[in-house]
């Protein structure tokens, strides 16, 4: 195939690094249409491991430094996924629901803590960054490739489709402080954009949280603010 600078209009990605491309080889295998490594790539453990697996699986490994370095950011990329877009089915267990995230770096660190908190199923409201970037691909170190995840158009549209779980809206004028919520399952964790957050509206949706912090901030960084959610609800378990 013609290797090209991603687009979100186009039907595949890239997943860049040795580890990402070890977790989409283990996970999404069905979705590969090719790997590409470099010629001075080493032999670590994980190029080793690329190989193998590749070989396992009778999936084209193609020598091409060219290929690489007209995709990868980073000089030290030696081995580079090629994959179909693919969606997912929400599977049993909590959800972790996010309106409107713009940021590929925040929603790339968030999914891998899903994943270091036993969190497998995302939802995406809304106008969102793409999920299928690059970056956001390789900032999940392949995590992206072990979660379930799903878009909706709106909240409501969500609620009705999981009309038994309860929310969780993390909200600057939340209600309830985090240290005294109970989560009960099945529960969705709720959070708003990097730049406004969630709107009154959702202090009428489930029980609002939020995360007590010094005055010398005004808020958190979603990715932060989204982690000590994820731990705090996983600790009560």
């Amino acid at each position: 195939m013609k290797i090209k600078r991603y687009q979100k209009k186009y039907d595949f990605s890239y997943a860049l690094g040795t580890y990402p491309v070890i977790d989409l080889l283990n996970y999404r295998a069905n979705e590969i249409i090719t790997i590409f490594i470099k010629s001075t790539a080493d032999s670590s453990e994980g190029v080793k491991e690329v190989k193998r697996l590749c070989k396992e699986k009778g999936i084209s490994l193609n020598v091409s430094d060219r290929s690489i370095e007209k995709i990868a950011v980073k000089e030290n990329t030696y081995v580079m996924g090629v994959f179909r877009k693919y969606d997912t089915e929400l599977e049993e267990g909590n959800h972790l629901v996010l309106i409107e995230p713009r940021n590929m770096g925040n929603i790339g660190t968030i999914i891998r803590t899903m994943l270091g908190f036993s969190f497998k199923n995302l939802v995406l409201i809304g106008s969102s960054a793409d999920i299928f970037d690059p970056m956001v691909v390789r900032s999940t170190m392949g995590a992206l490739f072990r979660i379930n995840f799903k878009h909706y158009n709106t909240i409501q549209q969500y609620m009705s489709g999981y009309p038994k779980y309860n929310l969780y809206p993390f909200m600057l004028e939340g209600a309830k402080d985090i240290r005294e919520v109970e989560f009960k399952e099945p529960f969705s964790i709720v959070q708003g954009n990097e730049s406004r957050g969630l709107d009154s509206s959702f202090k009428d949706i489930g029980q609002s949280v939020y995360i007590p912090h010094s005055e010398d901030i005004d808020s958190l960084n979603l990715a932060i603010a989204t982690s000590i959610g994820l731990w705090e609800a996983s600790r009560r378990k």
